[in-house]
C-alpha cells in the first residue's frame, strides 16, 4: 500500500480562540463533534465511532494554538501520521480560522476533505458558528 500524503485544509470559525482550543483539547471537547465518544488516559486519547475504535496520544499541544495527535498501534507506539488543528487568527481583521492537518492515501484524499468538512460543520454548530 502507498504512504499517505499529507494535506491541510482552512476553515474559517466565528468564535473566540480560547472557546475553540476547549473544543480541540479535550475529550469532552472532541466528543462532541470529532467523534462518538473520546476517552483519555494521560497524553492518551481513544476515539470511538460506532463500532470502531482509534488511540492516538497527544504528542504536542500550545495553549490556545494548536494540538497534535499521533495515531498509535495497539502497543501505543508511535505510527508516522497525525492530525493537527491549528488555530489561526488573523492579526489585523482578528478572524479566527482552523487549519487542519491530517494524511490520506492519495485516492482517499478527496473523501478525507469531506469528512472534515462535515465534521467542522458539527463543530461549527456546537459552538454557534454557523
Amino acid at each position: 500500500m502507498d504512504a499517505k500524503i499529507r494535506y491541510e485544509i482552512e476553515f474559517p470559525i466565528n468564535s473566540s480562540p480560547q472557546l475553540l482550543y476547549q473544543y480541540i483539547s479535550t475529550p469532552s471537547g472532541l466528543s462532541e463533534w470529532f467523534a462518538d465518544n473520546v476517552n483519555s488516559r494521560g497524553e492518551f486519547f481513544t476515539f470511538i465511532w460506532d463500532d470502531s475504535e482509534e488511540k492516538a496520544r497527544l504528542c504536542s499541544k500550545k495553549s490556545g494554538e494548536k494540538v497534535r495527535f499521533k495515531w498509535v498501534d495497539g502497543n501505543n507506539k508511535d505510527s508516522e501520521y497525525f492530525f493537527e488543528l491549528n488555530i489561526l487568527v488573523d492579526e489585523i481583521t482578528k478572524d479566527v480560522s482552523l487549519m487542519v492537518i491530517d494524511f490520506a492515501h492519495k485516492e482517499e484524499v478527496d473523501e478525507a476533505r469531506l469528512l472534515w468538512e462535515n465534521q467542522i460543520s458539527d463543530l461549527k454548530h456546537v459552538i454557534g458558528s454557523v
